[in-house]
């Protein structure tokens, strides 16, 4: 049986996913990458909520109080990671100029300054907007925090297999195509 895939994001954007604020994530790819560039290895992943980097400086003010919220909500179960939530790849849109980065700045939580940064880190790879339908988990599924899910790498193979959950979309059908609508714009310009 093949282990589960998770892809890891800072526990603030997974929030901010799973309370429908937006529908996309913005990947590189991380340094620890066997590829050295973002791959979209699976269609379909949980959200693995990850701590490394994420800073309250890289996130608009308003989003700002949730990174030590999140840190707070994680220390209240040592040893362990909750997934809340999986998600479904609907578009994996490559951005390669500043403009469209700029386009779609109310359409996510990072500061437009940590977004650039990000377009501009490994400068001939593009930035991959993965235009995401997320689902929350009726409970959430706790697994063991082990070491190999560390490091600064997009992907996560589980060690654990997990049983089935009764899961439900953040957004119904008709918000859902509206936000994604907004990001299809967004990315034409």
């Amino acid at each position: 049986m093949e282990r589960p895939i998770a892809l890891r994001e800072w526990a603030v954007a997974v929030r901010a996913l799973e309370e429908g604020r937006q529908v996309i994530v913005l990947r590189k790819g991380g340094i620890a990458e066997e590829t050295r560039e973002f791959q979209l290895v699976s269609p379909e992943f949980y959200l693995f909520p990850s701590f490394e980097h994420q800073r309250p400086e890289l996130v608009k003010p308003e989003s700002r109080s949730a990174v030590e919220a999140t840190r707070a909500e994680a220390a209240e179960h040592p040893g362990k990671v909750r997934l809340t939530s999986c998600a479904e790849v609907v578009e994996d849109f490559e951005v390669t100029d500043s403009k469209t980065l700029e386009r779609l700045n109310e359409l996510h939580i990072w500061t437009a300054d940590y977004a650039e940064e990000r377009l501009k880190w490994k400068k001939t790879k593009p930035l991959h907007v993965l235009l995401l339908r997320v689902y929350r988990f009726d409970e959430p599924i706790e697994i063991s925090q082990r070491d190999s899910y560390g490091g600064c790498k997009s992907w996560l193979r589980l060690e654990e297999a997990i049983e089935p959950r009764g899961r439900r979309p953040v957004l119904d059908d008709r918000q859902f195509e509206a936000q994604a609508e907004r990001v299809k714009r967004a990315i034409r310009g």
